[in-house]
């Protein structure tokens, strides 16, 4: 009787729609492996090793890059730097597109082309923006031009660990605005219109209808854009490599930065998917949170 459960079972798993199904997977899974998977784990097994490609190869040191990283004083300022820049540009990058989203959802007129107007820097090449970005904060650039207009001397916004920081922080808050500001308006067009009428004859004011009932009906979308804004800026490199090149004194060297900085320019790629990995950890463990957040709201 097992034996023909078990032969019932081998040919379930046979029968022409399971193949079916295999076969159309066939090629999606295959490029995941090829380009995701399998880059992951040599990631993983070259932060065991020391050595480059540019010398005689590779060996095992087991944990010894990890150690390296959590001792090392040049390490932890990347990650102080890191954790700066996150934290300054996720929470304007939220609070700034969700109260533009609850305006334009109360305007009929221009909506679409303000939608289209604050989305346009989100797909602007951040290249192209940076050295933009890098002529408008020069010493003599226009942003001091302006400021002379009202007697402040020239602030050296790129060569100065203080300022340095707030420019690539408001280059980020100005690309992430828009296509978070398009996200907020989807999420409020699922919010039933019953429920503001019903807050709006319990008296409530416009503020307490969006503290109650505008920020619970988006939650889903509030999840998701938190994660994936603070991945946008985890992930964050062009605008360091194009504006400040990490420095001065290394103020503006973030994660990313700094691996591109261990791998491509000393060579050092243990040390560096290493911290490569260590970055994967904690993008997976936002991943996760996003999952499980989002999971309770269904």
């Amino acid at each position: 009787m097992n034996d023909r459960n078990a032969a019932s079972k081998g040919f379930h798993w046979l029968d022409n729609d399971t193949v079916a199904a295999w076969t159309f997977l066939a090629p999606a899974l295959l490029l995941l492996l090829a380009f995701v998977i399998g880059p992951i784990g040599y990631l993983i097994y070259l932060s065991f090793t020391t050595g480059s490609f540019t010398q005689t190869g590779t060996r095992w040191v087991g944990l010894q890059n990890y150690w390296r990283s959590l001792v090392s004083p040049d390490f932890w300022q990347v990650v102080g730097n890191t954790l700066y820049f996150s934290v300054a540009t996720v929470v304007p990058s939220i609070a700034i597109p969700l109260g533009l989203a609850a305006l334009l959802d109360r305007i009929q007129t221009f909506r679409g082309f303000l939608r289209s107007a604050y989305f346009i820097p989100s797909i602007t090449s951040t290249v192209a923006v940076g050295l933009g970005w890098r002529w408008l904060f020069q010493t003599d650039g226009p942003v001091n031009h302006f400021l002379d207009i009202f007697g402040i001397d020239a602030i050296p916004w790129l060569g100065s660990p203080v300022w340095a920081m707030p420019v690539l922080i408001l280059l980020s808050i100005w690309k992430q605005l828009g296509f978070n500001l398009v996200l907020f308006l989807a999420g409020l067009q699922t919010i039933p219109q019953s429920r503001y009428e019903a807050a709006e004859l319990d008296g409530a004011t416009p503020l307490q209808q969006f503290w109650h009932v505008t920020i619970p009906g988006l939650r889903p979308t509030l999840v998701f854009v938190i994660v994936t804004t603070t991945i946008f800026t985890l992930r964050s490199f062009e605008q360091v490599y194009v504006i400040t090149g990490g420095g001065p004194l290394n103020s503006t060297n973030i994660l990313v930065y700094y691996i591109y900085e261990q791998a491509f320019a000393l060579f050092d790629l243990g040390y560096a998917a290493a911290a490569a990995t260590l970055l994967l950890m904690v993008v997976l463990v936002l991943v996760y949170l996003q999952l499980k957040l989002t999971s309770e709201d269904n």
